[in-house]
């Protein structure tokens, strides 16, 4: 083992030899100090290298010279190296020379600092010397990298640059290229010239040789981040200080803009400028992976923790139902990037950035998840006193399914985010742990609002004004579920082709109607199932069941004469009068109440009057049938059947009517 070391000590002296040499001569100059310095560099050894490269006799009979020349072989090179740190300008107009001469100062240094005997003011020297070498290439390393095209000799005119919508550059900022917004992100950059990322590598070969890896990585780093930092902000991308505060004092309208523009910087961060870096530092650092990896990740820390940080304040905001839509955005951009992490981040200095984005990522879907808990607590906390006049739609229930239908178009984000609590729902609201994820919180979102609209039906005090509210609403989220468009796989088409069935089932031609006809099949519908569209029927039966009974079944009691005695003509007028009030009470009452739904309000108006006029015909058949002559007078007979069937049709349509004088 001691051999070889000693072996390859002297290849590395020869080395020096050779490259500080300008002549045979001065190489045998070199070879004679070296000898005097250290033992393990004998004449002799030398000798056998050179005999075996045809050297002449009198080459290795050069004379000795004393231990004192190593100093002046450190005062040579510092000479050469000296006279280019002394220049203002780049060193590239003689690079090969520089660099060759810092080669032949680390190997020197190297052989010092392994002899025992090395002069110790020799060595400070040296080091010294090393010391200003490093720094002067660490600062043409950051000019290159900053000015890539006033430096490289391989490379003297720029490519277009690269900028972003919205905004002139000035002064310094002209000179950093910026990434463009784009849409598709499969692809990369080359932010430097093939010429100067080949000079960044000899630099950097140099100065991880030297051991300074890490100020060349600090340097590269700096540099980049500027470009990185940049690019992200000409996408819009403001910095923010890490306060909740802040986030919270923003108006949303200004917070869903800057959403919109982290959508895309995310994008464009993590799938363009990310990915170009990584590929950048492997070219530069070629060999040097350590390194290598280390740059990349200070450069890349902070643009990537700034995007992070502003999605972890908004998943730890407000969490009001408006925010739905911006904060799913968020969470499907962190959830594509999420894809493409492992080869990205996959080494020891920037690992932990993957679990930044993945930990930032499950925030903003727990988020989404309390946004719609904060919508189930927004429909309980509606005053359930709140009822709307004549019985008609109420904003909360056109709210809720507008906004559930909206929501819906993000259905397979939505059923990933719900997946994650499956247990914890399932076991709330899908006692057999069946349902989707989605469909049961829909689905319990659904049940809330209805509990809601039963107690607000509760504010009126004619029954039957309830019951046309209960009708006007259920309608409506119907209707929602109906027409909606996305949801049908979801749930499934079993309650389409179990329809018929259902319409035997109804108990009035209300309900026939309504269901008699399936338009096209709707996520909604899809999503709440054949089980919530069963409940939503019973529910309407009892409505209307309950309708008719408060309103028409007082009327058409007065009208009943099968089963009796045959009455009295008394009797009969006085039935008649009767009939004639509640004919004109209800008239004026339910004129004035509203049902929204064209086809609602028509069936309802059809089912008074099938319950009605066969009633009041019969009754008026009779009546002619007991008095003399069969003639009922003008005066008895207020409303022919065809009045009283031009009263209903008047009913449900908002405007209270008084009878014409």
């Amino acid at each position: 083992m001691a051999e070889q070391a000693d072996e390859k000590l002297i290849e590395v002296a020869r080395h020096i030899a050779r490259t500080l040499g300008r002549t045979e001569t001065m190489t045998d100059d070199i070879l004679q100090i070296f000898s005097n310095f250290d033992g393990r560099f004998s004449r002799e050894k030398f000798s056998e290298d050179r005999r075996s490269n045809g050297s002449s006799s009198e080459e290795q009979n050069t004379p000795a010279f004393s231990s004192s020349s190593i100093v002046r072989t450190i005062d040579s090179l510092g000479q050469q190296i000296s006279h280019f740190l002394s220049s203002d300008r780049t060193i590239w107009s003689d690079a090969d020379a520089f660099l060759d001469s810092v080669d032949s100062l680390v190997t020197a240094v190297r052989c010092l600092n392994s002899s025992a005997s090395a002069d110790q003011s020799t060595l400070d020297r040296a080091d010294d010397l090393l010391q200003q070498c490093m720094l002067r290439l660490e600062d043409e390393f950051r000019t290159l990298i900053e000015n890539p095209y006033g430096t490289s000799l391989y490379d003297p005119v720029p490519p277009a640059t690269f900028d972003s919508e919205g905004g002139d550059s000035e002064g310094d900022d002209d000179r950093i290229p910026v990434a463009t917004p784009v849409t598709d992100y499969d692809f990369v950059i080359d932010a430097l010239p093939p010429g100067s990322v080949a000079d960044l590598h000899k630099i950097a070969q140099r100065m991880v040789a030297a051991g300074f890896g890490r100020e060349c990585a600090h340097s590269y780093s700096l540099a980049r981040r500027d470009f990185i930092e940049e690019s992200i902000s000409r996408l819009g991308i403001r910095h923010r200080a890490a306060a909740a505060d802040e986030i919270q004092a923003t108006p949303w309208a200004e917070l869903e803009d800057e959403i919109c523009r982290w959508v895309k910087a995310v994008n464009v961060a993590f799938r363009i400028l990310f990915p170009s870096e990584r590929r950048l530092c492997h070219r530069i650092f070629s060999g040097l992976s350590t390194i290598a990896d280390l740059s990349f990740a200070e450069a890349c820390r902070d643009p990537a923790v700034q995007l992070l940080q502003f999605a972890d304040l908004i998943a730890s905001s407000s969490r009001t139902p408006e925010r739905l839509f911006r904060v799913v955005d968020m969470y499907e951009a962190l959830r594509d990037v999420v894809q493409e992490l492992d080869p990205l981040f996959s080494d020891q200095y920037s690992s932990f950035l993957c679990s930044e984005v993945v930990s930032v990522w499950k925030k903003l879907g727990a988020a989404i998840r309390g946004i719609f808990t904060e919508l189930d607590n927004l429909i309980k906390r509606d005053p359930a006193t709140a009822a709307v006049p004549g019985g008609a739609l109420h904003p909360i229930a056109r709210y809720v399914m507008n906004y559930i239908r909206a929501a819906s178009a993000s259905r397979q984000t939505l059923e990933e985010v719900m997946d994650e609590d499956r247990m914890r729902t399932a076991s709330v609201h899908s006692p057999d742990g069946t349902s989707s994820p989605l469909a049961v919180q829909i689905a319990w979102i659904m049940e809330v609002l209805q509990g809601n609209l039963e107690a607000k039906a509760k504010a009126y005090r004619e029954p039957a004004l309830s019951c046309i509210f209960l009708m006007n609403n259920g309608r409506y989220m119907m209707q929602k579920v109906r027409d909606s468009s996305e949801l049908t796989a979801l749930m499934g088409e079993e309650w389409i082709r179990r329809q018929a069935a259902r319409e035997r089932r109804w108990a009035s031609e209300y309900q026939k109607s309504t269901w008699s006809k399936v338009r096209d099949s709707s996520e909604l519908t899809a999503l709440m199932g054949e089980e919530w569209i069963r409940r939503q029927a019973a529910r309407e039966r009892r409505w209307a069941s309950e309708y008719q009974k408060s309103t028409w079944s007082k009327v058409t009691a007065v009208l009943r004469v099968e089963g009796s005695p045959v009455p009295t003509v008394s009797v009969m007028r006085e039935r008649l009068k009767v009939f004639d009030v509640y004919l004109e009470e209800t008239w004026r009452a339910q004129t004035g109440w509203v049902v929204a739904d064209e086809q609602l309000r028509t069936e309802l108006k059809a089912a008074a009057a099938n319950m009605v006029l066969p009633a009041y015909r019969r009754f008026l058949g009779v009546y002619r049938g007991v008095i003399d002559g069969g003639k009922i007078s003008d005066k008895t007979l207020r409303h022919s059947p065809q009045e009283v069937e031009a009263r209903i049709n008047e009913l449900f349509e908002g405007r209270k009517k008084t009878p014409a004088k």
